[in-house]
C-alpha cells in the first residue's frame, strides 16, 4: 500500500507491523499486562523510534477512552493520586531532556531495573513477604521514572509495575489503576509531542482511522480475557511480560 500515512507506512510489512502494534495497544487498554509497550519496539523495526511513538500515540489516547469506560468503577485512588502528578513531572523531564540525555542510557537503565525486579520477585515467591502499602516516596520516584520512559517510547510499564506489583492489588483493581493512570499520561504526552512537531491533526488522522477499529476491538477482547484469567496466573503473566519487555529494552539499548 504505497503512499499511505504520508509515507510513514509505505509497505505491506510496515502496515502489518502497525496493525499488530494497534492490536497490542488495545489488549493493554482492556486490562492485559502492559503488552501495549511492545507497540513502539515493533514499529521501530520499520521506522525511527520517535516517529513510531508519535504514530501510535493517538491510538493510545482513543483506546484509553474505552479503557476508562471499562474500568470506571475499579481502580485504586491513592495510587492514582501519587502517581499521576509524578508521571506528569516525568513526561515534562523527558520532553525537556530529549535532546540532551541519550535514549540508550534511559532505555538500558529502565530495562535493567525491570530485570532486577523480576529476579527479586522470583526470589520472594520462594519466601513470601507481606504486601507493601502505597507510599509517597517510592511512588514519586517510580512515577517520575515511568513518565520519562513513557514519553520516550511508551514504555512506562516497568517502573510502574515495580511500584505497584508489591502492593498485591486485586486483579481488576490493578488493571483499572493501570488503565486510568496511563490514559492521563498519554493525554499529557499529546501536548509535548505536539511541541516537538511530531503530532498534527492532518498528519495523524488517516493512520488513526485505519488502526483504531482493531485497537478498540482488542480492548474489549482484553477486558473479556482479564475477567476470566485466574488471578495468580494473571500476575505471573504480568511479571512474564515485564521480564520479556525489560530484556527487550536492554537488548535494544545495547544494539543502539
Amino acid at each position: 500500500m504505497p503512499g499511505i500515512f504520508d509515507g510513514l507506512i509505505a509497505t505491506p510489512l510496515t502496515l502489518g507491523l502497525a496493525l499488530m502494534a494497534a492490536f497490542f495497544v488495545g489488549l493493554s487498554k482492556g486490562g492485559l499486562p502492559v503488552v501495549g509497550m511492545l507497540s513502539v519496539p515493533i514499529l521501530a523495526l520499520a521506522m525511527p523510534p520517535l516517529a513510531a511513538a508519535a504514530l501510535i500515540l493517538p491510538i493510545y489516547v482513543v483506546s484509553d477512552l474505552v479503557g476508562i469506560y471499562l474500568y470506571r468503577h475499579r481502580y485504586n485512588l491513592r495510587n492514582l493520586a501519587i502517581l499521576a502528578p509524578a508521571s506528569f513531572v516525568g513526561v515534562a523531564i523527558g520532553w525537556a531532556t530529549v535532546s540532551i540525555i541519550p535514549d540508550r542510557a534511559i532505555t538500558f537503565t529502565i530495562g535493567a531495573l525491570g530485570l532486577l525486579f523480576c529476579l527479586d520477585a522470583f526470589a520472594k515467591r520462594r519466601r513470601p513477604v507481606a504486601a507493601r502499602p502505597a507510599d509517597v516516596p517510592r511512588g514519586l520516584f517510580w512515577g517520575v521514572l515511568s513518565g520519562i520512559s513513557s514519553f520516550i517510547s511508551h514504555a512506562g510499564g516497568p517502573p510502574y509495575q515495580m511500584y505497584v506489583l508489591p502492593q498485591r492489588l486485586e486483579k481488576l483493581e490493578y488493571a483499572g489503576t493501570t488503565t486510568i493512570l496511563f490514559a492521563f499520561v498519554n493525554a499529557v504526552k499529546v501536548f509535548f509531542y505536539w511541541q516537538l512537531g511530531q503530532v498534527s491533526i492532518a498528519g495523524n488522522l488517516e493512520p488513526t482511522l485505519v488502526l483504531l477499529p482493531i485497537s478498540v476491538a482488542a480492548a474489549f477482547l482484553g477486558a473479556w480475557a482479564t475477567r476470566r484469567i485466574d488471578e495468580r496466573l494473571f500476575f505471573k503473566l504480568v511479571e512474564g511480560v515485564l521480564f520479556a519487555s525489560s530484556l527487550l529494552l536492554v537488548v535494544k539499548a545495547i544494539r543502539g
